[in-house]
């Protein structure tokens, strides 16, 4: 008996996302990434030029990390797959507390950068 290669569980990975993802999990997903893309872009920039003003350096890779968190938070929340746990949670209220959170955050990054 052989084992499936990668590639196999590669292909079924993303036939099975494409199929059974609800379209707005897919679209957290695509922030998720982008989120992530610019948390990864910063810390190379940062390897290669340097931290110099550090306040901005931290700031805003604190802000990447934070959305991704609370991307995640988000994809958690709306998963129809996790309604038995949020039952008392609905998906606007899952978006409403998303956006408060952000701006909290925004501002509280904004204080830090000074």
């Amino acid at each position: 008996m052989s084992s499936p290669s990668i590639s196999d569980v590669g292909s079924r990975l993303f036939q099975e996302y494409t199929t059974k993802t609800p379209q707005k999990l897919k679209l957290i997903d695509a922030y998720l990434g982008y989120i992530m893309a610019t948390g990864v872009i910063q810390f190379v920039y940062c390897c290669l030029v340097g931290t110099f003003p550090f306040n901005s350096f931290l700031s805003g890779f604190i802000s990447t990390v934070a959305s991704f968190i609370l991307g995640v938070c988000l994809r958690i929340q709306v998963n129809p797959s996790n309604s038995i746990i949020f039952k008392n949670i609905s998906v606007e209220r899952a978006f409403a507390d998303f956006i408060f959170a952000h701006g909290v955050l925004h501002l509280v990054v904004l204080n830090f950068i000074g």
